[in-house]
């Protein structure tokens, strides 16, 4: 059976996932907005070429720590969108939910920072 929580409910289940990340990992988060939503917009969806059938649980909009420049600053804020829906689909408990969630921030964080997939997995997010 599919989960669904309540806005509120899923608020703090990303709240309690974003506390178990790692410190060095999390104090990343300071000039980061996590905006959480129902679901992927189409255009998102299409920016990144997902293929149909793959579900996107979120998705990180910004300009990496590699791509920055002194001269050229990030306009806006960087944003890590977290998906409701997908999420809740994919998994059965607040647990497994959690953590799935804890695995898409880290992963969403990597993007901004740079990191290869080999520093995710020797910190066990693989």
């Amino acid at each position: 059976m599919k989960m669904k929580l309540s806005v509120k409910d899923f608020d703090r289940a990303v709240k309690r996932a974003i506390d178990r990340i790692p410190e060095e990992i999390r104090i990343r988060l300071d000039n980061i907005v996590i905006s959480v939503r129902p679901r992927p917009s189409r255009d998102m969806i299409r920016e990144i070429a997902l293929p149909p059938d793959d579900p996107l649980f979120g998705i990180y909009c910004g300009i990496s720590l590699p791509e920055r420049s002194e001269t050229n600053p990030p306009l806006f804020p960087d944003t890590i969108f977290i998906f409701q829906e997908p999420l809740e689909d994919a998994c059965l408990s607040l647990a497994e939910l959690e953590e799935e969630i804890e695995i898409t921030v880290v992963h969403e964080i990597a993007h901004f920072l740079g990191m290869t997939e080999e520093q995710l997995a020797a910190l066990g997010y693989e």
